[in-house]
């Protein structure tokens, strides 16, 4: 009887682990391709702000992996993509949409070529290998 009782919990504990699991974004996720396998970031956990850039034109994100932008929107830009090969140049920022002025607003890729700088905060001079988590899509 106690031998039961005892298995009747692990099979729980087993149950319990594999929902709190599912629960977890990883689980629910999925690993991208890398579009490059450095960035440039002002400092080594690329946190801090480079600069605030203009989107010059509309962009619809073709995955995951990007963002949408509008034109005349402001983005926060807090690392670049180091180009590799055929590859195109991607930063990774946050937009802040109108109904969201004051609060942090989606973080992905967008092309380099649609935007222009608007005011530099400081230089993206640390160069730093992009992980795997880099290209992660929940």
């Amino acid at each position: 009887m106690l031998q039961r009782r005892k298995m009747t919990q692990r099979v729980y504990l087993i149950i319990l682990f594999l929902c709190l699991g599912l629960m977890n974004p990883f689980a629910t996720g999925i690993f991208m391709d890398k579009l490059a396998s450095k960035k440039l970031c002002a400092d080594d956990d690329c946190v801090y702000t480079i600069s605030l850039v203009r989107a010059e034109e509309d962009y619809n994100a073709p995955d995951c992996r990007f963002i949408n932008i509008k034109k005349g929107q402001l983005i926060y830009v807090y690392s670049k993509l180091v180009k590799e090969k055929e590859s195109g140049e991607f930063w990774a920022g946050s937009v802040y949409g109108e109904e969201y002025e004051d609060h942090m607003g989606t973080v992905g890729y967008f092309p380099r070529s649609l935007v222009s700088e608007q005011h530099v905060y400081q230089e993206a001079n640390k160069t730093v290998p992009t992980t795997d988590i880099d290209f992660f899509c929940e």
